[in-house]
């Protein structure tokens, strides 16, 4: 049950409904009929009874949404595994016509399946009497089957009038960052969770195997791990985070599903974790029997507190401030190495003024509002309404745990009947950012790869400690689980076996230049790569490996300073991006026309897995090429840190003694550290530089003359 104090809270954010109606026809006596005005609706959900069963413990879990005119405007918390729930919930609807009923609506959560409809009711408002409270009984029943019996909901509502001054008020609010909605996006904490293994789950292939995966879902936060094929005791460890918005905590919802190729995946079991049970800044190993299946789940949870995240007015920021811009430049110094190596870094974004935006709007405007994310954080701005030339003057920070990261701004118009619509993108890697500097960005689109209309202005600062950049760029890279899923496409297809050929392609050429040398094609070519050959192999030394790698970075990037740049604009891949975005396009429209069964067929999935092997490969190859090429000046000095590093090793070391120690490590790694998570430093490393088609995407698009802003140069922080 909610705190008076928090249902207090959610009673005054107002859900605006403007639907325009006739208003012709008989009406509530108390209502005037030649301007209605604005009413205020005052819902207390009380509790549910008798409802229907829908799972298969003869339960349900239960929540309810409320509509106005086909508009959603509140949905309860969920009541898991009770048919008689009691909410005692408060929503504050305000509506201007009453022409048009309540619609409560009841539905049983099924996570990672459709919610079970559970039965619907109509309180029709010109029913009700002005500002009388009034107890109303809401007989649930399934249009299809009008004579089940699905139970009954309990409402407490009251119908007030408001001014017609009030209409304006309201309608020109900002919903995003009220005083309640800002609590709602800004967490209290994080939740660091371990996927250590399964233990005798469920078979449910015919070979008495199974191939599971594990979704976790806290709210609208959602994970999928990997899939460990053909296995009763998988062994993912996984490490994810999700954000925690309650005080009290809240439920994380896990099921276990094997995969099925070509149909639909089999349901293993589920579970449940109670973070309210769980004290904080501790470790907790979990090992949750599965409901309604068999098996284990072995879990790793750790609440913490939460990471400097905030939201201020442009008056209000933090390195404004003297004294806080020490204490954070005190935080990242040199001096403090090994202190929280998570915490990387520091930066502020202040999210100014946007021009010359896109009309959404049938009226020629815009509703816009922006979205702030770096990672899995999330920020958002309010909303100027009817404006396409908006002024937030909004300051984000966020704590930075990977410098390799990219801070994505997105602009979107909002819209009340249905979701928000896009109106420009942003993406700037954070070594790029220069502090201080206020730089109006062209709007792209949202494959990124080409502009849209308007310009936005924004001024970054980045702080951060250069030394614990490093040792995380050694780490794997922290996965966004707001992605949306790969889907099949011709062109992308095609993109991807394109840059893989030209990947592989650079290898038969290689070849090619030695079998030349090795027929004598070229005489003077060959007699030169026949004495180098006899002297490299008369004098070879396995520190020599690293050290033609670090010749050949360093020769770049004195070709690079000195002018001679040979790295070439990769027009190849921005043509088939362009192209790429053309299709997208083209099969959003007709998708619509084909609707679903075209995309249920097995060779779609096997075709998405080509597609996605073929763009991890030439991926791999483009990111060691762009390594050398310097691409990412701080990943370029990281990796002849490495080199100088090895070469000296290999140079004094005998090779048995680094074999045996790297052999020593591995075998005891288990022994002493039993869940930690296997990596790879070097494909670690190499994740972080972008590839050829994150390159293009990355590039920021000369502005319009017209919106050059006036730059100001502040001292550098990083």
């Amino acid at each position: 049950m909610l705190d008076s104090s928090k249902l207090k809270s959610v009673c005054n954010l107002p859900l605006i409904y403007n639907k325009k109606i006739n208003t012709s026809g008989t009406s509530n006596a108390d209502v005037p009929l030649a301007d209605p005005g604005m009413y205020q609706l005052d819902i207390t959900l009380r509790r549910g009874q008798s409802l229907a069963a829908r799972d298969r413990g003869g339960t349900s879990d239960p929540y309810v949404k409320f509509k106005i005119g086909g508009k959603e405007v509140f949905r309860s918390k969920i009541i898991h595994k009770n048919l008689n729930p009691v909410w005692e919930e408060k929503a504050c609807v305000l509506v201007e016509h009453l022409r048009e009923p309540l619609y409560v609506k009841v539905f049983d959560y099924d996570f990672g399946l459709q919610d079970d409809f559970m039965g619907s009711a109509f309180l029709d408002l010109t029913q009700l009497e002005l500002n009388r409270p009034t107890d109303v009984t809401l007989t649930l029943k399934d249009p299809h089957y009008p004579d089940h019996d699905l139970g009954i909901i309990l409402l407490s509502v009251i119908l007030t009038p408001k001014e017609g001054e009030h209409r304006d008020v309201f309608q020109t609010q900002s919903l995003r960052l009220s005083d309640v909605h800002r609590k709602s996006h800004l967490w209290r904490g994080i939740v660091s969770i371990t996927l250590i293994e399964g233990r005798d789950l469920k078979a449910m292939d015919s070979n008495g195997l199974s191939d599971p995966y594990v979704k976790f879902r806290l709210g609208h936060q959602k994970y999928k791990s990997k899939i460990m094929p053909k296995t009763l005791n998988p062994q993912w460890r996984e490490q994810f985070d999700f954000h925690l918005y309650e005080e009290r905590g809240g439920i994380i919802d896990i099921t276990a599903w094997d995969k099925d190729a070509g149909k639909r995946d089999d349901f293993i079991g589920r579970c449940q974790v109670d973070l309210s049970a769980l004290s904080r800044e501790q470790t907790h190993k979990l090992e949750l029997q599965l409901q309604e299946g068999e098996g284990h789940l072995v879990l790793l949870v750790t609440l913490t507190a939460s990471a400097t995240v905030s939201i201020s007015d442009l008056s209000v920021n933090s390195l404004e401030d003297q004294k806080e811009r020490e204490e954070i430049l005190q935080r990242y110094s040199p001096l403090r190495i090994f202190h929280n190596l998570k915490d990387v870094g520091f930066l502020q974004v202040k999210v100014i003024r946007a021009e010359g935006l896109m009309a959404a709007d049938v009226t020629g405007k815009s509703d816009p509002f922006c979205v702030v994310e770096l990672n899995n954080d999330r920020l958002l701005t309010h909303t100027v309404y009817k404006n396409l030339n908006p002024e937030w003057n909004k300051v984000f920070t966020f704590n930075i745990k990977d410098i390799h990261s990219v801070l994505e701004v997105t602009v979107y118009d909002e819209d009340r009947d249905r979701s928000a619509d896009f109106l420009g993108k942003v993406a700037i890697p954070l070594l790029s950012i220069q502090n201080g500097e206020q730089k109006a960005y062209v709007l792209k689109n949202k494959q990124l790869t080409g502009p849209t209309k308007g310009v936005i202005y924004l001024e970054i600062d980045v702080i951060f400690n250069a030394v614990k950049a490093s040792l995380r760029t050694l780490i794997p890279k922290e996965q966004k689980y707001i992605e949306e899923e790969n889907r099949l496409s011709k062109q992308l297809l095609l993109r991807n076996f394109i840059r893989t050929k030209r990947c592989v392609m650079v290898l038969v050429n290689a070849a090619y230049y030695v079998n030349s040398c090795f027929d004598w094609d070229s005489p003077p070519r060959s007699l030169a790569a026949f004495v180098l050959f006899l002297f490299v192999v008369w004098n070879f030394e396995l520190y020599m490996i690293p050290l033609v790698l670090l010749l050949l970075l360093t020769w770049n990037y004195f070709l690079i300073i000195s002018g001679k740049d040979n790295r070439q604009r990769d027009t190849v891949v921005e043509d088939m991006l362009e192209d790429e975005e053309e299709e997208d396009e083209k099969d959003d429209k007709d998708s619509e026309k084909k609707g679903f069964m075209n995309k249920i067929y097995a060779i779609q999935e096997v075709c998405v897995s080509v597609q996605n092997i073929l763009d991890e490969v030439a991926s791999f190859g483009e990111r060691i090429k762009n390594t050398f090429n310097w691409t990412v000046p701080f990943l370029s000095w990281l990796a002849i840190v490495a080199l100088c590093v090895f070469i000296v090793i290999l140079y004094f070391i005998p090779l048995r003694y680094i074999v045996l120690a790297w052999g020593i490590n591995k075998f005891t790694k288990k022994l002493r550290c039993p869940y930690a998570i296997d990596n790879n430093e070097l494909l670690d490393f190499l994740s972080r530089v972008p590839s050829d088609v994150q390159v293009v995407q990355y590039q920021e698009l000369k502005p319009d003359p017209s919106h050059s802003p006036c730059k100001r140069k502040k001292n550098n922080l990083g």
